[in-house]
């Protein structure tokens, strides 16, 4: 994980925490969180992205809509991510 933009690190931590979410879910949930509009054109370059780095997988969700799921190395990454905050958190 430590070669991620923060973006990347966070949208992984959003796929992670749902259902086979869509694009549109995770945009959403990503646009709480940074308290602005995300656009399009930076949101699914980075899913890409992890896609690539073997972190989420992309699947059909329906017969247009792609979902996004975490493979067992991005569940692996995230909980080192998770372990190395905690050594200094608490």
């Amino acid at each position: 994980m430590h070669d991620l933009t923060a973006f990347q690190r966070d949208l992984l931590f959003v796929v992670a925490g749902k259902s086979k979410p869509a694009g549109v879910a995770i945009k959403d949930e990503i646009e709480e969180y940074y308290e602005k509009k995300i656009h399009y054109g930076r949101l699914y370059p980075n899913l890409d992205t992890l896609i690539d780095k073997g972190l989420v997988e992309k699947g059909k969700k329906d017969g247009r809509t792609n979902g996004y799921i975490i493979t067992n190395r991005g569940r692996r990454e995230i909980q080192a991510r998770c372990d190395w905050e905690n050594k200094y958190y608490n």
